[in-house]
């Protein structure tokens, strides 16, 4: 049987994953000949898909004819109201089925789609409309209630209004616009090198920057998408080519569409006809009844979410035998989750990840099935697009297995910041994507990631990774999530804490003695937390599920 680096040589010498060298950036990369050109092309394609269905939502459905009638005549709305190529439409609403309407519909024309964070106060909203200035603002009741001061702002010609809450003077109802418009898209020339989406980064040190991605960033994500899953095909001894006679497979969207990685999700699930179910917020028990209910074939999601899916399905008693991909990413993956997911599953449902930033259109080093099971404390090999390097604090490459910062080149990394010249010749000067984690290659070639930058403990001189302390806590069978952070200590510089949710118990102090006690087997002494802070309650997080460390900081130390 061919190897599987002999499978992907073989699929990309020649038809759809056909590679060529493009040298327009003045160094050499590799991009995929055959992609489609712009997400307008991919939504052409996926009209043959007719009848299926395409979204679920509670009791809602929409089947992929009528999300693109809805899209035609939002279309068509936006251009009435001089909307027009090369604008920015932000799109401010929660995982409902309009969120999937208004991307698509913006993206049909040439516009360029601003993604607001669901989560944000009216401040940070505000923030990104005065940053990106749209000329169209497509947001849910919520989001409207809270930039109610803005929404007559110049500049915005259209405003539409859907779920929990009525457009009032100024706006249009979304179920308005959509009924009964036209069916067909209106012309539009949309090619690779034009922006497609407006990211924000999440802002940890400042204001966030808005991360702009052109058409061939996300069709490169797409096509390194559709290559791993034929590779995963024929490595098992199917056809390269999916039998478009089988069951339509089905996704559940865990990861807000304004993540790259739900934006991921949702164009993958066009592309090659796939249903997917969305929920208002994430609760396991909904998510486990979701995929009984409509035999839902994959989930992704960030791992606290993938964790507590495989706990309620198991205390349910759930039949999850429809799954055969569980994917985990957006951060740290511990590798005693990816054990689980093999165990839980009998190794049937294969496990993924994909490392990946806003910055790099999501994924471009991943790990999945036995792979995965073999080496969990990895995150894999880079993409056939990308190149990975690890370099030390000159630039300079280190030997493997020696740790340093990993630089990313290739067509899904984006060109820029929006309007922000200075932090975009900062991250991507020089044609590499600088990405602020440090990690290494081992001697066959795998990846690994140890902390970020930013968040390497130096205690008495010693590094400590984070992300290392926190996998062997959550090994530990009272331990339900973990986060390691570094506090000022006058004599070391800094010292180890770390803040745990637990199991409620009787004897708090005890357990953590307990918890250092277990750690001295795996840790060295330096990196055992010296601090420990125990809760039952669930860390604070991202919409986008990372950890707030500076919460942490203030909240419990």
């Amino acid at each position: 049987m061919a190897s599987r680096e002999e499978i992907i040589a073989q699929l990309t010498a020649a038809g759809p994953f056909e590679l060529a060298e493009d040298t327009s950036a003045g160094y050499p990369i590799r991009i995929y000949k055959n992609a489609p050109a712009s997400f307008r092309q991919v939504l052409e394609g996926a009209r043959t898909f007719g009848d299926r269905t395409f979204s679920i939502y509670g009791e809602e459905t929409l089947t992929f004819a009528q999300h693109h009638a809805q899209v035609a005549a939002l279309a068509h709305h936006l251009l009435e109201r001089g909307v027009k190529k090369g604008d920015r439409v932000a799109i401010g609403m929660r995982n409902y089925p309009e969120w999937s309407i208004a991307f698509w519909a913006s993206q049909s024309i040439g516009a360029i789609v601003v993604a607001l964070n669901a989560w944000w106060t009216a401040a940070e909203l505000g923030y990104a409309l005065e940053d990106s200035a749209p000329a169209a603002l497509i947001i849910d009741g919520e989001r409207l209630e809270r930039l109610r001061g803005v929404i007559g702002r110049p500049g915005i010609k259209a405003v539409v209004v859907t779920r929990r809450g009525h457009a009032g003077a100024g706006g249009v109802d979304f179920a308005e616009v959509v009924a009964g418009g036209p069916v067909e898209l209106p012309e539009a020339e949309v090619g690779p090198a034009d922006l497609a989406t407006i990211l924000y980064t999440s802002g940890t040190t400042g204001n966030p920057k808005g991360a702009m991605a052109t058409q061939r960033n996300h069709m490169t994500n797409l096509m390194n998408t559709l290559l791993a899953g034929t590779v995963a095909r024929v490595t098992a001894g199917l056809p390269a080519e999916a039998d478009p006679a089988a069951p339509q497979s089905g996704v559940l969207q865990t990861f807000p569409f304004f993540h790259i990685g739900g934006l991921t999700g949702l164009y993958l699930s066009v592309a090659t006809g796939a249903k997917v179910a969305m929920m208002y917020k994430w609760a396991p028990a909904d998510a486990v009844q979701l995929i009984e209910a409509h035999g839902l074939s994959a989930v992704s999601g960030v791992p606290i979410v993938v964790r507590q899916l495989l706990e309620t399905a198991q205390v349910m008693g759930a039949d999850m035998s429809s799954l055969i991909g569980v994917t985990s990413g957006g951060a740290p993956v511990p590798p005693d989750l990816i054990r689980r997911i093999g165990d839980q599953f009998q190794a049937k449902a294969a496990p993924g990840n994909g490392y990946g930033l806003t910055e790099t259109t999501s994924a471009i080093i991943t790990n999945g099935g036995a792979d995965y099971l073999a080496r969990p404390d990895s995150i894999g090999r880079a993409v056939v697009t990308a190149d990975v390097r690890i370099v030390d604090d000159t630039g300079a490459d280190v030997p493997r297995g020696q740790i340093g910062e990993l630089w990313i080149r290739g067509p899904n990394v984006i060109p820029g910041y929006w309007k922000n010249p200075e932090a975009t010749e900062a991250a991507f000067g020089g044609g590499w994507f600088r990405s602020g984690d440090l990690g290494y290659v081992d001697e066959e070639g795998f990846h690994h990631v140890v902390d970020r930058m930013k968040d390497v403990i130096i205690r008495g001189g010693e590094n400590v990774y984070c992300a290392e302390v926190e996998a062997a806590l959550l090994e530990q069978p009272k331990v339900r999530d973990a986060a390691v952070v570094g506090l000022p200590h006058p004599e070391l510089g800094e010292e180890v804490a770390a803040v745990i949710q637990v199991d409620p118990v009787d004897e708090v102090p005890s357990t953590a003695e307990a918890l250092r006690a277990a750690l001295s087997e795996r840790l060295a002494r330096f990196k055992i937390p010296t601090s420990i802070r125990l809760t039952t309650g669930e860390l604070p997080r991202t919409a986008t599920g990372k950890i707030l460390k500076r919460e942490l900081r203030s909240g419990y130390f």
